[in-house]
């Protein structure tokens, strides 16, 4: 261990009996440890947030889906078969997805229709596990619809519903839109006011009648295994199906701009909340340019026995660095504390202050989710630390050049 070093932790030491240095010192310290707190415990929130909204989304979406290129596949019993034969697709649905306008004695509106198979739907999808009221059967006139619709149409179980289809079909009456009239079976509650407003779900061959399908269907859903490699196992499916007729796109090719979305605002929010940190390193400055004026006779009688101004820089150097090192350490192991408990540590509050910040009637979201990621916690540390170099440079450069001689003449 260095002279320097073993000088700058004696002040530091004795710093604490210093009065109002002592108060900056630890005023700087504080106001460090705060703003790493703070960092990552926004961003493991934000993680949390970003990670419930996928879950729901891909809930909706599935993983994958295989489809051909005029968006009808034939014989797609025998393609799920070999998609299934796949080590890593879990399961694999197929689905008509087409537009029709819904009708009852309230209003209408345009909306998505997906026609499925309930069983092999609740194993790609959450969507049939979220029924807010009834239930997810589906026989040839029953229909699901999202909760968002449901309040909007003023329906509820049991009550009649039409699907009027873009399809024509010629009869004695002459050329007319095909449509057909359900019962609502069950009202499910995605979460996704973009599914709970604008689909339905009806039965895979109620489906192929109004579209006019008989034996097709608009593509294949699939959930793998590892929802980070989806890209990869579903072209890996798409070539074992030997033919070029298909393709097949995952949920980041999917959600590609609300993916984007969500991984702009946390780095946005993280700039911003960076700017805390760079606040406290500007206490760190002033608190060291005070300690180097607190300081200046020691300067001048260690400059008399033989220590250079750069070992005085040093010195001081190693002081700014040490305060924000322990301020760093201590921000961050409470930091990483407060993220993992931070869903009891708002129940707390909350039962203090009587009310909720997320209720259930108002947000989809009705509690505060956090997931910790290493490399954000290295990001928040290693960003601090930087600051803190800098921040330490200026007072411990002013130090060195501090004229030993004015200071003797003063004392």
């Amino acid at each position: 261990m260095s002279i320097e070093f073993k000088i700058s932790n004696q002040y530091l030491r004795s710093n604490r009996k210093k009065g109002f240095v002592s108060f900056i010192s630890g005023v700087s310290i504080v106001g460090l440890v705060l703003s790493v707190i703070t960092l990552i415990t926004v961003l493991s929130v934000m993680n949390g947030f970003h990670k419930e909204l996928r879950d729901r989304v891909l809930g909706a979406i599935s993983h994958a889906y295989i489809t051909g290129y005029g968006d009808t596949i034939e014989d797609w019993q025998a393609l799920q078969a070999k998609i299934n034969k796949h080590p890593n697709v879990v399961s694999a649905s197929p689905y008509i997805q087409k537009y029709a306008l819904i009708n009852t004695s309230f209003g209408s509106q345009g909306i998505s229709i997906r026609g499925i198979q309930p069983k092999l739907e609740k194993k790609t999808s959450v969507l049939l596990d979220k029924i807010k009221s009834g239930n997810a059967e589906l026989n040839k006139s029953s229909i699901l619809i999202g909760s968002g619709l449901a309040t909007k149409l003023s329906v509820m179980v049991g009550s009649k519903v039409t699907l009027l289809t873009p399809q024509l079909s010629a009869n004695i009456m002459g050329v007319q839109p095909r449509f057909k009239r359900f019962t609502v079976s069950g009202i499910f509650d995605a979460g996704i006011g973009e599914y709970d407003n604008n689909l339905a779900f009806i039965e895979l061959h109620q489906a192929q009648l109004l579209y006019a399908m008989k034996g097709k269907v608009s593509g294949i859903r699939l959930k793998v295994d590892d929802l980070f490699n989806a890209k990869k196992i579903t072209n890996e499916a798409v070539n074992d199906l030997d033919s070029g007729q298909y393709y097949g796109v995952d949920w980041t090719q999917q959600k590609a701009n609300f993916i984007k979305a969500l991984n702009l605002e946390k780095q946005m929010i993280g700039i911003i909340l960076s700017l805390i940190i760079a606040v406290a390193t500007f206490n760190i400055v002033s608190m060291m340019v005070m300690v180097v004026t607190d300081k200046k006779a020691d300067i001048a009688i260690l400059r008399t026995i033989g220590m250079t101004p750069k070992r005085i820089v040093k010195l001081f150097f190693y002081q700014g660095v040490t305060i924000g090192i322990i301020g760093i350490v201590i921000g961050t192991i409470l930091g990483v504390m407060l993220a993992l408990n931070i869903e009891s540590v708002i129940s707390v509050i909350e039962s203090i202050l009587g009310f909720q910040f997320f209720p259930k009637d108002v947000f989809y979201i009705s509690r505060f989710p956090s997931e910790i990621h290493l490399d954000d916690v290295i990001m928040v540390a290693v960003g601090a630390f930087i600051l803190v170099v800098l921040a330490s440079i200026y007072p411990a450069k002013r130090a060195g050049k501090l004229q030993i001689s004015k200071v003797l003449n003063h004392e």
